[in-house]
């Protein structure tokens, strides 16, 4: 607003602006709250609908223990017309994988696990075929070449966490461990799986553990492994973009490496079990099939809930500080650094089972640790703001470092947190 405005004339623009944003909240059917000073959010929100063709979604912040924003609105299905509900839940692909690094997470501040350790000390039987020497940090920081499986797995394999640890077992790195980093798109997760069980005293599968762990404790509705339980009227179907909003976010380089079989993100993403793997044309989404680096089912504020925790010091879950300061701490490149053999390109950093901020994919301060999603989903941890953020959507973006939605939602966020002003640099 311009301050040389007139008084009579800055009242009349502020009160037209209000309506502006009062229309669209009533169009789009915004629902939700936002606690004063954060009245920004909620009109940043509304404009993803009419300006950044929003869907369906939700944004849900945490800071320092107090919910601030939650918000909801648009529709959860395209083809039906139904609203997105307060409890309507999305899959939140590689954003799971945040989750999923919780429960590593609890594992380690219970002593049952080591992120220095190598991972056959824990599953004696991954050590063959080179695999002897790699370290449960380089495994979780995607360092250890493991990115694809060599033979064919789907859905029958994945579902039986037996023969799937045989198939994980005789994997042969892509090359030496260490020396470069490959997104594990899917296999990632499906390693934790079986590293967990070998750890936890009870044997627990991934999406099991984090039900008991995590999500039951903090009486969320987030599931890594959607039971039966679960009716469809609760789940926002996915609109995929078009193939010209994927030539201009993805860009044709992307585009053509993802579609080449021979490619490392296609091998990583597409095949041996590929996303689809989730997907049912029935129930929307499969149930009771855990893929931890993918098939997270979530509202947004069970995502922020979770990741305010950890930003706060973790009591509800009775994390120690020892580990939210590993968590915390800076990532540690391979021998080649951070350049990804998968995603061809330069500066992405991942530590302990979560991305980390950077030039090429800043979000919250130096100390945050989340991870986003394949079409705009994130979530993420800030220590020093003490913000737990969510957002998830229906409509499927193109954008590989940070959705535009997201984007202008989070410097909303910041924009509102007191002496904050906007987000951090990140070196």
């Amino acid at each position: 607003m311009n301050p040389n405005m007139k008084p009579s004339l800055m009242a009349e623009s502020a009160l037209s602006e209000k309506s502006r944003v009062c229309e669209k909240v009533g169009r789009f059917g915004i629902q939700g709250r936002v606690s004063p000073g954060f009245e920004v959010v909620r009109d940043v929100f509304a404009d993803n609908f009419a300006r950044r063709r929003e869907l369906g979604g939700a944004c849900c912040a945490f800071v320092h223990g107090e919910k601030v924003v939650d918000l909801w609105g648009g529709i959860r299905n395209k083809k039906s017309g139904e609203s997105w509900e307060q409890d309507t839940m999305v899959v939140i692909h590689s954003a799971t994988k945040g989750l999923a690094a919780m429960t590593l997470a609890i594992a380690h501040t219970r002593g049952s696990l080591d992120y220095e350790e190598k991972v056959c000390e824990y599953w004696p039987e991954f050590a063959q075929n080179d695999k002897e020497r790699i370290t449960v940090r380089q495994l979780l920081a995607h360092q250890a070449g493991l990115f694809a499986f060599n033979e064919p797995v789907d859905r029958s394999v994945v579902a039986d966490l037996d023969r799937l640890a045989v198939v994980l077992a005789r994997q042969k790195p892509a090359w030496e461990p260490g020396t470069r980093q490959a997104y594990h798109a899917l296999t990632l997760g499906f390693y934790e799986g079986e590293l967990l069980r070998r750890v936890d005293p009870q044997h627990r599968s991934l999406g099991q553990f984090f039900q008991d762990e995590i999500a039951s404790p903090l009486r969320e509705d987030v599931y890594i492994r959607l039971p039966e339980v679960i009716p469809n009227s609760r789940l926002a179907t996915l609109a995929p973009p078009t193939l010209l909003e994927m030539l201009r976010g993805f860009g044709p380089r992307f585009l053509l490496e993802a579609m080449n079989p021979r490619s490392n993100i296609y091998r990583a993403l597409n095949i041996n079990p590929g996303t689809g793997i989730y997907q049912d044309a029935q129930r929307i989404y499969a149930r009771n099939l855990e893929v931890p680096s993918g098939n997270g089912v979530a509202t947004a504020q069970a995502i922020a809930h979770a990741y305010s925790v950890f930003a706060t010091g973790g009591r509800e879950l009775g994390l120690r500080q020892e580990t939210l300061k590993l968590l915390a701490a800076p990532a540690i490149p391979p021998r080649r650094g951070f350049y990804d053999e998968c995603m061809k390109t330069d500066g992405v950093q991942f530590s302990l089972g979560f991305m980390k901020p950077s030039r090429v994919w800043p979000f919250g301060g130096a100390s945050s640790f989340g991870s986003p999603g394949a079409g705009g989903s994130l979530g993420f941890a800030d220590p020093t703001s003490g913000v737990g953020y969510a957002y998830v959507t229906s409509q499927m973006g193109t954008r590989l470092t940070g959705d535009p939605r997201d984007v202008a939602l989070r410097d909303a966020l910041y924009s509102a947190i007191p002496s904050h002003g906007r987000q951090p640099d990140v070196s």
